[in-house]
Protein backbone atom coordinates (compact mmCIF):
# COMPACT_ATOMS: atom_id res chain seq x y z
CA UNK A 1 0.00 0.00 0.00
CA UNK A 2 3.08 2.24 0.10
CA UNK A 3 3.18 2.68 3.87
CA UNK A 4 6.18 1.72 5.99
CA UNK A 5 5.63 -0.70 8.89
CA UNK A 6 7.46 0.33 12.06
CA UNK A 7 7.16 -2.05 15.00
CA UNK A 8 7.51 -0.17 18.30
CA UNK A 9 9.48 -1.67 21.15
CA UNK A 10 7.13 -1.46 24.14
CA UNK A 11 9.94 -2.51 26.51
CA UNK A 12 12.00 0.63 25.92
CA UNK A 13 12.13 3.35 28.54
CA UNK A 14 9.39 5.95 27.85
CA UNK A 15 11.89 8.58 26.71
CA UNK A 16 13.43 6.10 24.25
CA UNK A 17 10.02 5.01 22.94
CA UNK A 18 8.94 8.59 22.26
CA UNK A 19 12.34 9.32 20.69
CA UNK A 20 11.95 6.37 18.30
CA UNK A 21 8.40 7.28 17.23
CA UNK A 22 9.34 10.92 16.67
CA UNK A 23 12.59 10.10 14.90
CA UNK A 24 10.75 7.77 12.51
CA UNK A 25 7.97 10.36 12.09
CA UNK A 26 5.29 7.77 12.70
CA UNK A 27 1.84 8.90 11.50
CA UNK A 28 -0.46 6.08 12.60
CA UNK A 29 -0.17 3.81 15.64
CA UNK A 30 -2.04 0.51 15.87
CA UNK A 31 -2.16 -0.60 19.50
CA UNK A 32 -3.79 -3.46 21.36
CA UNK A 33 -6.15 -2.20 24.06
CA UNK A 34 -4.06 -3.97 26.71
CA UNK A 35 -1.15 -1.62 25.92
CA UNK A 36 -3.00 1.70 26.12
CA UNK A 37 -1.62 2.46 29.58
CA UNK A 38 1.96 2.15 28.27
CA UNK A 39 1.13 4.25 25.25
CA UNK A 40 -0.51 6.85 27.46
CA UNK A 41 2.77 7.40 29.30
CA UNK A 42 4.36 8.80 26.12
CA UNK A 43 1.31 10.08 24.23
CA UNK A 44 1.90 13.78 24.95
CA UNK A 45 5.47 13.51 23.68
CA UNK A 46 4.57 12.08 20.25
CA UNK A 47 4.92 14.92 17.73
CA UNK A 48 3.96 13.35 14.39
CA UNK A 49 1.21 10.80 15.19
CA UNK A 50 -2.12 11.73 13.57
CA UNK A 51 -4.26 8.64 14.24
CA UNK A 52 -4.53 5.90 16.87
CA UNK A 53 -6.16 2.62 15.86
CA UNK A 54 -7.17 0.47 18.81
CA UNK A 55 -7.46 -3.31 18.63
CA UNK A 56 -10.10 -4.53 21.09
CA UNK A 57 -11.86 -2.46 23.72
CA UNK A 58 -10.34 -0.22 26.36
CA UNK A 59 -10.42 3.21 27.91
CA UNK A 60 -9.49 5.60 25.09
CA UNK A 61 -10.61 8.88 26.67
CA UNK A 62 -6.98 9.81 27.30
CA UNK A 63 -6.28 9.84 23.54
CA UNK A 64 -9.20 11.86 22.23
CA UNK A 65 -10.69 10.63 18.95
CA UNK A 66 -9.51 7.12 18.07
CA UNK A 67 -10.34 4.53 15.42
CA UNK A 68 -11.45 0.94 15.95
CA UNK A 69 -9.45 -1.74 14.18
CA UNK A 70 -12.49 -4.06 14.06
CA UNK A 71 -14.73 -1.36 12.59
CA UNK A 72 -12.16 -0.43 9.96
CA UNK A 73 -11.77 -4.09 9.00
CA UNK A 74 -15.56 -4.56 8.76
CA UNK A 75 -15.84 -1.51 6.50
CA UNK A 76 -13.27 -2.81 4.03
CA UNK A 77 -14.41 -2.70 0.41
CA UNK A 78 -12.81 -4.42 -2.60
CA UNK A 79 -11.19 -2.43 -5.35
CA UNK A 80 -8.38 -0.69 -3.50
CA UNK A 81 -6.08 1.08 -5.95
CA UNK A 82 -2.71 -0.43 -5.11
CA UNK A 83 0.07 2.07 -5.85
CA UNK A 84 3.11 1.21 -7.91
CA UNK A 85 6.52 1.78 -6.37
CA UNK A 86 10.09 0.65 -6.78
CA UNK A 87 11.15 -2.59 -5.08
CA UNK A 88 13.91 -0.65 -3.36
CA UNK A 89 11.43 1.62 -1.59
CA UNK A 90 11.05 1.26 2.16
CA UNK A 91 8.73 -1.49 3.36
CA UNK A 92 9.50 -1.67 7.07
CA UNK A 93 11.84 -0.37 9.72
CA UNK A 94 13.07 -1.39 13.16
CA UNK A 95 15.24 0.33 15.73
CA UNK A 96 18.15 -1.18 17.58
CA UNK A 97 17.60 -1.73 21.30
CA UNK A 98 19.72 1.27 22.24
CA UNK A 99 22.12 -0.38 24.68
CA UNK A 100 24.56 2.45 24.00
CA UNK A 101 23.05 5.86 23.17
CA UNK A 102 19.75 6.36 21.39
CA UNK A 103 18.27 3.52 19.33
CA UNK A 104 19.23 3.58 15.64
CA UNK A 105 16.73 3.15 12.81
CA UNK A 106 17.19 0.42 10.21
CA UNK A 107 15.08 0.52 7.05
CA UNK A 108 14.20 -2.63 5.09
CA UNK A 109 13.15 -2.36 1.43
CA UNK A 110 10.62 -4.57 -0.32
CA UNK A 111 13.51 -6.15 -2.21
CA UNK A 112 15.68 -6.84 0.84
CA UNK A 113 12.72 -8.27 2.75
CA UNK A 114 11.78 -10.59 -0.10
CA UNK A 115 15.37 -11.82 -0.54
CA UNK A 116 15.75 -12.31 3.21
CA UNK A 117 12.52 -14.33 3.23
CA UNK A 118 13.80 -16.55 0.44
CA UNK A 119 16.91 -17.31 2.51
CA UNK A 120 14.79 -17.81 5.63
CA UNK A 121 12.59 -20.47 4.06
CA UNK A 122 15.45 -22.26 2.32
CA UNK A 123 16.05 -25.88 3.30
CA UNK A 124 19.59 -24.84 4.24
CA UNK A 125 18.17 -22.66 7.02
CA UNK A 126 14.76 -22.93 8.74
CA UNK A 127 13.16 -24.72 5.81
CA UNK A 128 9.53 -24.11 6.77
CA UNK A 129 6.65 -25.18 4.50
CA UNK A 130 2.87 -24.86 4.51
CA UNK A 131 2.73 -27.98 6.71
CA UNK A 132 4.45 -26.12 9.56
CA UNK A 133 2.96 -24.23 12.48
CA UNK A 134 5.35 -21.62 13.88
CA UNK A 135 5.19 -20.33 17.45
CA UNK A 136 6.54 -16.78 17.24
CA UNK A 137 8.04 -16.10 20.67
CA UNK A 138 10.36 -13.37 19.38
CA UNK A 139 8.66 -9.97 19.78
CA UNK A 140 7.55 -8.20 16.60
CA UNK A 141 9.82 -5.28 17.49
CA UNK A 142 12.89 -7.58 17.55
CA UNK A 143 13.86 -7.29 13.86
CA UNK A 144 10.24 -7.95 12.86
CA UNK A 145 10.18 -11.19 14.87
CA UNK A 146 13.36 -12.21 13.03
CA UNK A 147 11.42 -11.94 9.75
CA UNK A 148 9.35 -15.05 10.52
CA UNK A 149 5.90 -13.55 9.73
CA UNK A 150 7.01 -12.82 6.15
CA UNK A 151 8.28 -16.39 5.81
CA UNK A 152 5.04 -17.89 7.12
CA UNK A 153 2.95 -15.82 4.73
CA UNK A 154 5.18 -16.67 1.77
CA UNK A 155 4.97 -20.46 2.19
CA UNK A 156 1.55 -20.71 3.87
CA UNK A 157 2.70 -21.85 7.30
CA UNK A 158 0.43 -21.20 10.30
CA UNK A 159 1.46 -18.50 12.78
CA UNK A 160 0.82 -18.97 16.50
CA UNK A 161 1.30 -15.84 18.60
CA UNK A 162 1.54 -16.24 22.39
CA UNK A 163 0.98 -12.51 23.10
CA UNK A 164 2.66 -11.84 26.46
CA UNK A 165 2.41 -15.45 27.64
CA UNK A 166 6.04 -16.46 27.14
CA UNK A 167 6.68 -18.09 30.51
CA UNK A 168 7.92 -21.67 30.29
CA UNK A 169 4.75 -23.34 31.59
CA UNK A 170 2.54 -21.34 29.20
CA UNK A 171 4.78 -22.20 26.24
CA UNK A 172 4.50 -25.91 27.06
CA UNK A 173 0.73 -25.62 27.02
CA UNK A 174 0.65 -23.69 23.74
CA UNK A 175 2.97 -26.15 21.97
CA UNK A 176 0.93 -29.10 23.23
CA UNK A 177 -2.48 -27.65 22.38
CA UNK A 178 -1.60 -26.01 19.05
CA UNK A 179 0.70 -28.83 17.83
CA UNK A 180 3.50 -26.40 17.06
CA UNK A 181 6.23 -27.71 14.74
CA UNK A 182 8.70 -24.79 14.73
CA UNK A 183 9.56 -21.96 17.06
CA UNK A 184 12.14 -19.24 17.66
CA UNK A 185 13.35 -17.41 20.74
CA UNK A 186 16.31 -16.27 22.80
CA UNK A 187 18.16 -18.85 24.96
CA UNK A 188 16.61 -17.57 28.20
CA UNK A 189 13.15 -18.54 26.88
CA UNK A 190 14.23 -22.11 26.15
CA UNK A 191 16.00 -22.33 29.49
CA UNK A 192 12.77 -21.38 31.24
CA UNK A 193 10.77 -23.88 29.18
CA UNK A 194 13.13 -26.67 30.22
CA UNK A 195 12.72 -25.63 33.84
CA UNK A 196 8.93 -25.85 33.43
CA UNK A 197 9.29 -29.23 31.71
CA UNK A 198 11.12 -30.58 34.76
CA UNK A 199 7.95 -30.09 36.81
CA UNK A 200 5.63 -31.19 34.00
CA UNK A 201 7.47 -34.07 32.29
CA UNK A 202 4.28 -35.47 30.75
CA UNK A 203 3.83 -32.44 28.45
CA UNK A 204 3.41 -33.66 24.87
CA UNK A 205 5.97 -31.88 22.69
CA UNK A 206 6.07 -34.58 20.01
CA UNK A 207 4.87 -32.18 17.29
CA UNK A 208 7.94 -29.96 17.72
CA UNK A 209 10.64 -30.72 15.16
CA UNK A 210 12.99 -27.76 15.45
CA UNK A 211 13.56 -24.50 17.32
CA UNK A 212 15.87 -21.63 16.50
CA UNK A 213 17.79 -19.99 19.33
CA UNK A 214 19.52 -16.66 18.83
CA UNK A 215 19.98 -13.15 20.14
CA UNK A 216 22.83 -14.30 22.39
CA UNK A 217 25.21 -17.25 22.56
CA UNK A 218 23.59 -20.63 23.18
CA UNK A 219 25.43 -22.68 25.85
CA UNK A 220 26.42 -26.24 24.97
CA UNK A 221 24.52 -27.49 28.01
CA UNK A 222 21.28 -26.03 26.61
CA UNK A 223 21.72 -27.94 23.34
CA UNK A 224 22.33 -31.16 25.26
CA UNK A 225 19.39 -30.65 27.62
CA UNK A 226 17.02 -29.77 24.78
CA UNK A 227 17.97 -32.85 22.77
CA UNK A 228 17.59 -35.22 25.71
CA UNK A 229 14.49 -33.72 27.33
CA UNK A 230 12.50 -32.43 24.36
CA UNK A 231 13.76 -34.64 21.54
CA UNK A 232 13.60 -31.80 18.98
CA UNK A 233 16.44 -30.14 17.10
CA UNK A 234 17.82 -26.86 18.39
CA UNK A 235 19.68 -24.71 15.87
CA UNK A 236 21.60 -21.54 16.63
CA UNK A 237 21.19 -18.54 14.36
CA UNK A 238 23.12 -15.29 14.28
CA UNK A 239 22.20 -11.87 13.01
CA UNK A 240 21.43 -8.28 13.97
CA UNK A 241 18.69 -5.72 13.45
CA UNK A 242 21.01 -4.33 10.77
CA UNK A 243 21.06 -7.69 8.91
CA UNK A 244 17.25 -8.22 8.76
CA UNK A 245 18.41 -10.34 10.83
CA UNK A 246 19.43 -13.75 9.40
CA UNK A 247 23.11 -13.95 8.50
CA UNK A 248 24.27 -17.36 9.77
CA UNK A 249 22.49 -20.59 10.68
CA UNK A 250 24.12 -23.40 12.63
CA UNK A 251 23.24 -26.64 10.88
CA UNK A 252 26.26 -28.99 11.04
CA UNK A 253 28.01 -29.88 7.78
CA UNK A 254 27.50 -33.20 6.01
CA UNK A 255 29.76 -36.21 6.45
CA UNK A 256 30.98 -35.44 9.95
CA UNK A 257 30.87 -37.98 12.78
CA UNK A 258 27.79 -37.65 15.01
CA UNK A 259 29.97 -36.92 18.03
CA UNK A 260 31.22 -33.75 16.29
CA UNK A 261 27.81 -32.34 15.41
CA UNK A 262 27.44 -30.49 18.68
CA UNK A 263 30.77 -28.75 18.12
CA UNK A 264 29.25 -27.10 15.04
CA UNK A 265 25.86 -26.39 16.59
CA UNK A 266 27.52 -24.41 19.38
CA UNK A 267 29.17 -22.08 16.87
CA UNK A 268 27.26 -18.91 16.00
CA UNK A 269 26.28 -20.44 12.66
CA UNK A 270 27.30 -20.96 9.06
CA UNK A 271 26.98 -18.07 6.63
CA UNK A 272 23.79 -18.24 4.59
CA UNK A 273 24.09 -17.80 0.81
CA UNK A 274 24.57 -14.21 -0.44
CA UNK A 275 25.97 -12.94 2.87
CA UNK A 276 29.68 -12.09 3.08
CA UNK A 277 31.56 -11.94 6.37
CA UNK A 278 35.21 -11.23 7.05
CA UNK A 279 37.35 -11.00 10.19
CA UNK A 280 39.35 -7.80 10.63
CA UNK A 281 42.17 -6.95 13.02
CA UNK A 282 42.29 -3.71 15.01
CA UNK A 283 44.50 -2.10 12.34
CA UNK A 284 42.07 -3.03 9.54
CA UNK A 285 43.96 -6.08 8.30
CA UNK A 286 41.66 -8.78 6.92
CA UNK A 287 42.52 -12.03 8.71
CA UNK A 288 42.45 -15.54 7.23
CA UNK A 289 39.41 -17.81 7.55
CA UNK A 290 41.32 -20.42 9.50
CA UNK A 291 39.05 -20.76 12.52
CA UNK A 292 41.80 -19.41 14.77
CA UNK A 293 42.53 -15.80 13.79
CA UNK A 294 40.40 -13.57 16.03
CA UNK A 295 39.13 -10.12 15.11
CA UNK A 296 35.94 -8.15 14.59
CA UNK A 297 33.35 -9.52 12.15
CA UNK A 298 32.38 -7.24 9.27
CA UNK A 299 29.43 -8.10 7.04
CA UNK A 300 27.70 -7.11 3.81
CA UNK A 301 24.92 -8.57 1.71
CA UNK A 302 21.65 -7.85 -0.15
CA UNK A 303 19.60 -7.56 3.06
CA UNK A 304 22.30 -5.92 5.21
CA UNK A 305 21.69 -2.20 5.75
CA UNK A 306 24.28 0.25 4.48
CA UNK A 307 23.40 3.07 6.88
CA UNK A 308 21.15 4.09 9.76
CA UNK A 309 18.02 6.10 9.11
CA UNK A 310 18.86 9.82 9.28
CA UNK A 311 21.99 9.06 11.34
CA UNK A 312 25.49 8.97 9.87
CA UNK A 313 27.74 6.51 11.69
CA UNK A 314 31.10 6.19 9.91
CA UNK A 315 32.39 4.13 12.84
CA UNK A 316 29.97 1.33 11.88
CA UNK A 317 29.85 1.58 8.06
CA UNK A 318 32.78 1.79 5.67
CA UNK A 319 33.39 0.76 2.05
CA UNK A 320 30.11 -1.19 1.94
CA UNK A 321 30.89 -3.18 5.10
CA UNK A 322 29.11 -3.09 8.44
CA UNK A 323 31.20 -3.41 11.60
CA UNK A 324 29.20 -5.79 13.75
CA UNK A 325 30.86 -5.28 17.13
CA UNK A 326 31.17 -9.06 17.48
CA UNK A 327 34.62 -10.57 17.96
CA UNK A 328 35.57 -14.08 16.88
CA UNK A 329 36.92 -16.34 14.15
CA UNK A 330 35.68 -17.66 10.79
CA UNK A 331 36.68 -21.07 9.48
CA UNK A 332 37.12 -22.22 5.89
CA UNK A 333 33.65 -23.81 5.84
CA UNK A 334 31.99 -20.48 6.67
CA UNK A 335 31.23 -21.19 10.34
CA UNK A 336 31.45 -18.27 12.74
CA UNK A 337 32.67 -18.64 16.30
CA UNK A 338 31.86 -15.56 18.38
CA UNK A 339 33.99 -15.09 21.46
CA UNK A 340 32.63 -11.74 22.63
CA UNK A 341 31.23 -8.32 21.89
CA UNK A 342 33.92 -5.68 21.44
CA UNK A 343 32.57 -3.86 24.51
CA UNK A 344 32.47 -7.05 26.63
CA UNK A 345 35.82 -8.64 25.84
CA UNK A 346 38.14 -9.07 28.85
CA UNK A 347 41.84 -8.32 28.47
CA UNK A 348 43.72 -9.67 31.46
CA UNK A 349 47.49 -9.39 31.72
CA UNK A 350 47.84 -9.37 27.94
CA UNK A 351 45.58 -12.43 27.47
CA UNK A 352 42.07 -12.27 25.98
CA UNK A 353 39.33 -13.99 27.98
CA UNK A 354 36.04 -14.78 26.26
CA UNK A 355 33.06 -13.97 28.46
CA UNK A 356 30.87 -16.01 26.10
CA UNK A 357 32.99 -19.15 26.51
CA UNK A 358 33.19 -18.70 30.28
CA UNK A 359 29.42 -18.24 30.56
CA UNK A 360 28.80 -21.37 28.52
CA UNK A 361 31.09 -23.48 30.69
CA UNK A 362 29.55 -22.24 33.96
CA UNK A 363 26.05 -22.91 32.62
CA UNK A 364 27.14 -26.48 32.01
CA UNK A 365 26.88 -27.08 35.76
CA UNK A 366 23.60 -28.89 36.50
CA UNK A 367 22.62 -26.48 39.29
CA UNK A 368 23.22 -23.27 37.28
CA UNK A 369 20.25 -21.64 35.55
CA UNK A 370 22.07 -18.65 34.04
CA UNK A 371 25.48 -17.01 34.23
CA UNK A 372 26.76 -13.68 32.95
CA UNK A 373 30.42 -12.61 32.94
CA UNK A 374 31.68 -9.04 33.04
CA UNK A 375 35.13 -7.47 33.23
CA UNK A 376 36.07 -5.73 36.47
CA UNK A 377 39.21 -3.71 37.28
CA UNK A 378 42.19 -5.52 38.80
CA UNK A 379 45.30 -3.85 40.21
CA UNK A 380 47.65 -6.54 38.93
CA UNK A 381 46.04 -7.80 35.71
CA UNK A 382 44.14 -4.66 34.60
CA UNK A 383 40.92 -6.66 34.19
CA UNK A 384 39.56 -9.94 35.54
CA UNK A 385 36.25 -11.76 34.97
CA UNK A 386 33.42 -11.57 37.48
CA UNK A 387 30.90 -14.41 37.11
CA UNK A 388 27.32 -13.54 38.12
CA UNK A 389 25.36 -16.75 38.70
CA UNK A 390 21.67 -17.59 39.00
CA UNK A 391 21.01 -20.96 40.64
CA UNK A 392 18.31 -23.37 39.58
CA UNK A 393 15.24 -23.24 41.77
CA UNK A 394 15.88 -25.08 45.02
CA UNK A 395 19.62 -25.50 44.34
CA UNK A 396 22.43 -24.25 46.55
CA UNK A 397 25.62 -23.13 44.83
CA UNK A 398 29.09 -22.56 46.20
CA UNK A 399 31.83 -20.53 44.46
CA UNK A 400 34.52 -23.06 45.39
CA UNK A 401 32.50 -25.89 43.87
CA UNK A 402 31.94 -23.93 40.64
CA UNK A 403 35.62 -23.02 40.37
CA UNK A 404 36.52 -26.69 40.75
CA UNK A 405 33.92 -27.56 38.10
CA UNK A 406 35.75 -25.31 35.62
CA UNK A 407 39.17 -26.89 36.17
CA UNK A 408 40.29 -28.57 32.96
CA UNK A 409 37.52 -26.83 30.98
CA UNK A 410 38.93 -23.31 31.02
CA UNK A 411 42.48 -22.03 30.45
CA UNK A 412 44.49 -21.38 33.60
CA UNK A 413 44.59 -17.59 33.15
CA UNK A 414 40.82 -17.47 32.52
CA UNK A 415 39.82 -19.22 35.74
CA UNK A 416 37.68 -16.62 37.55
CA UNK A 417 38.42 -15.64 41.13
CA UNK A 418 35.39 -13.37 41.54
CA UNK A 419 31.84 -14.70 41.88
CA UNK A 420 28.47 -13.15 42.69
CA UNK A 421 25.20 -15.01 43.22
CA UNK A 422 22.15 -13.07 42.04
CA UNK A 423 18.41 -13.66 41.73
CA UNK A 424 18.25 -12.94 37.99
CA UNK A 425 20.47 -11.71 35.18
CA UNK A 426 19.25 -8.28 33.99
CA UNK A 427 17.84 -8.45 30.46
CA UNK A 428 17.57 -5.94 27.62
CA UNK A 429 14.25 -5.25 25.92
CA UNK A 430 14.88 -8.17 23.54
CA UNK A 431 15.93 -10.67 26.19
CA UNK A 432 19.71 -10.42 25.95
CA UNK A 433 21.94 -10.22 29.03
CA UNK A 434 22.20 -6.52 29.98
CA UNK A 435 25.79 -6.42 31.17
CA UNK A 436 25.90 -2.65 31.52
CA UNK A 437 23.45 -3.03 34.43
CA UNK A 438 25.73 -5.59 36.08
CA UNK A 439 28.73 -3.33 35.56
CA UNK A 440 26.86 -0.46 37.18
CA UNK A 441 25.79 -2.67 40.10
CA UNK A 442 29.40 -3.73 40.63
CA UNK A 443 30.66 -0.14 40.47
CA UNK A 444 28.02 0.92 43.02
CA UNK A 445 28.92 -1.93 45.37
CA UNK A 446 25.51 -3.58 44.98
CA UNK A 447 26.88 -7.05 44.17
CA UNK A 448 27.97 -9.37 46.98
CA UNK A 449 31.26 -10.59 45.50
CA UNK A 450 33.08 -13.69 46.73
CA UNK A 451 36.81 -13.73 45.90
CA UNK A 452 38.74 -17.02 45.76
CA UNK A 453 42.20 -18.10 44.76
CA UNK A 454 42.57 -19.78 41.40
CA UNK A 455 43.44 -23.47 41.68
CA UNK A 456 47.00 -24.39 40.76
CA UNK A 457 47.82 -26.38 37.63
Amino acid sequence: MGAVLHTLNIRLFPEQLSYVANHAEDKVIIADASLLAQLGAVWDDLKTVEHLIVVGHGDTERFGETLSFDELLAAEEPGYGWPEFDERDAAAMCYTSGTTGNPKGVVYSHRSTFLHTMAHTSASSIGMTEKDRLLVIVPMFHANAWGTPYSCWMVGADIVMPQSFVQGDRLLKIIEEQRVTLSCGVPTVWNDMLRALATNPSADLSSLRSVTAGGSAVPRALFEAFASQVGAEMVQGWGMTETSPLAAFGLPPKNIPPEQELDYRTKAGRLVPAVEVRVVDEDGTVLPNDGESVGEFEIRGPWVTASYYKDDDPQRFHDGWLRTGDVGALDNRGYMTISDRTKDVIKSGGEWISSVELEGQVMGHPDVFEAAVIAVPDARWDERPLVCVVANEGATLDATELLGFLKGKVARWAMPERWAFIDAVPKTSVGKFDKKVLRAQYADGDLDVVTLERPAG
